[in-house]
């Protein structure tokens, strides 16, 4: 594991002789089980899903006085996307530090976006215990708005599938064909690859679950469509 004593000083951890909320938050339950840890990292991950979207709520609530609820709603769940966490903790480099199995390592899965996610909102869990909210908040606050000044340019990517459904129908009156590739993984946290199909294109997308794969593969190819190689492609 890498030196922790640099991921307290980024992160702002108070010193303290207590419980290291911040070694439970970096436990993923494959670890907790394989070495007969007696906590996991499950209960900061619903704490810290908690806290995230309070602090969400009044970012975007000060950021967009005239936004009406149903904006607010729709741009406060494309910051919390699974996709989204997962970045700003390769962002934060919290994946060096996660205690992961062996078997769950060897199956990828410290690497996955769901288990960077995850380990996002319990690393912001563990912080809130530790130095409080309103530490809590300003470092995520300021987090968000460096990666994300103007959230409402997600909302253009927060229905990637409905997006693709809609540009098909208009240029070819087709509609996207999806199909599983592959599953992989354990059970209770497969990764699944999926291939979508429109016209001529093709692309390819992966998640933890089916319907986060076809969103990824829908993301890639609705990005290709609005690329200059696509143009040059379907001018030929």
């Amino acid at each position: 594991m890498a030196d922790l004593d640099r991921l307290r000083k980024k992160l702002g951890f108070v010193p303290t002789d207590g419980n290291d909320r911040l070694i439970e938050a970096l436990t993923h339950r494959s670890f907790a089980v394989e070495n007969h840890v007696p906590c996991d990292n499950q209960r900061l991950e619903f704490l810290g899903d908690a806290v995230l979207e309070i602090i969400l709520t009044d970012y975007l609530f000060a950021i967009y006085p005239d936004a009406q609820e149903g904006e607010l709603t729709k741009m406060r769940s494309a910051l919390a996307r699974e996709s989204t966490l997962a970045q700003l903790a390769a962002e934060l480099e919290l994946g060096n530090f996660l205690r992961v199995g062996h078997g769950e390592a060897e199956a990828g899965g410290d690497r996955r976006a769901s288990t960077l996610a995850d380990l996002f909102e319990a690393v912001l869990g563990a912080l809130y215990l530790n130095a409080g909210f309103d530490h809590t908040k300003r470092f995520f606050t300021a987090l968000f708005a460096s990666h994300y000044p103007d959230p409402r340019t997600l909302l253009d990517v927060i229905n990637p599938k409905g997006a693709l459904q809609e540009f098909s129908q208009a240029r070819w009156g087709e509609t996207p064909v999806y199909k599983v590739l592959r599953v992989e993984g354990p059970e209770h946290q497969p990764s699944y690859e999926v291939e979508v199909s429109l016209h001529r294109y093709v692309a390819r997308g992966g998640g933890h679950s089916r319907k986060l794969a076809e969103c990824d593969a829908a993301k890639n190819l609705g990005e290709y469509f609005h690329s200059p190689e696509f143009e040059a492609s379907d001018a030929n």
